[in-house]
């Protein structure tokens, strides 16, 4: 019993490290596929305001990108913030991915400009940021005020990415997405409180 104890944070980190390496090669084989075979034309998958079939989108948008340059940008800050997004559980990191899918895509399909696509892994990079900064203050308990302190300090620059400041950028996305992970770090709070 000692045994499995001592290896079970082995075991949690290499569960971990396969979730995460797993999800970022499905990102780059989709965007090697779409470049390769589709010419980009996969892209119209994503999240279309307004648009009905552009609904879609919500479930396709994060894996998908405007090319290498756009999925290496996103490639380390979702292993990062993917990865203390799930340091405390790992089952975290599916329920926060969910419902900020959710309320990211809805909210960019909802404010998006008419005609625009929206895509790229950043709606789920900006819900684990905005859990990751609320957990401290929805959680009350020292790890989570010093993990949400320590993101802020590493990424608290990212934040300027939920305003209109850049042409070609889904600042929606990335806002909604942030409100996601915010929605996502009280509802996990709240259910904690409840199960002690």
């Amino acid at each position: 019993m000692s045994s499995y104890r001592r290896n079970s944070p082995v075991r949690e980190f290499q569960k971990q490290l396969f979730i995460l390496l797993g999800l970022t090669a499905v990102f780059w084989i989709v965007e090697f596929v779409d470049l390769f075979f589709f010419q980009g034309r996969l892209d119209r998958l994503g999240i279309r305001p307004h648009s009905l079939v552009g609904l879609r989108g919500i479930l396709f948008a994060p894996f998908l990108h405007g090319g290498f340059g756009h999925l290496i940008a996103n490639t380390i800050p979702f292993l990062t913030l993917g990865w203390l997004t799930m340091i405390q559980e790992t089952s975290d990191f599916f329920i926060v991915s969910i419902i900020t899918m959710l309320v990211g895509g809805l909210g960019t399909w909802l404010f998006g400009i008419p005609g625009s696509i929206h895509i790229g892994a950043s709606i789920l990079i900006f819900g684990y940021l905005g859990f990751l900064l609320f957990r401290g203050y929805f959680q009350k308990n020292l790890p989570s005020i010093i993990l949400s302190v320590t993101v802020f300090l590493l990424y608290g620059g990212l934040i300027w990415g939920v305003l209109p400041l850049r042409v070609g950028i889904s600042w929606q996305g990335h806002l909604f997405g942030f409100i996601g992970g915010a929605i996502a770090a009280w509802m996990i709070a709240k259910e904690k409180k409840y199960y002690k």
